[in-house]
């Protein structure tokens, strides 16, 4: 069995993602589907006197986005 890399399934990942929101983007005028977003947030805060912090997360999604993350997730599969 293959020894896979954590890190090459997360770049892929991430690859897939970019690649399939830029497809969406292009193709937003012909295909309007592929291009609605919905946007995840999530924002943990605290203040604890001596330690204080705030992240704002943010990712939108679309259809194309998605798929692209599955093709991604395929070609891992394949190497």
């Amino acid at each position: 069995m293959k020894n896979k890399n954590l890190a090459v399934l997360i770049i892929l990942l991430v690859i897939g993602l970019l690649f399939g929101s830029l497809l969406g983007e292009l193709f937003a005028n012909s295909l309007p589907f592929l291009s609605k977003s919905q946007q995840i947030i999530w924002e943990p805060k605290a203040d604890l006197n001596i330690l204080k912090y705030d992240f704002f997360i943010q990712v939108k999604i679309n259809l194309a986005s998605v798929i692209g993350l599955i093709i991604a997730f395929w070609i891992y599969k394949k190497i």
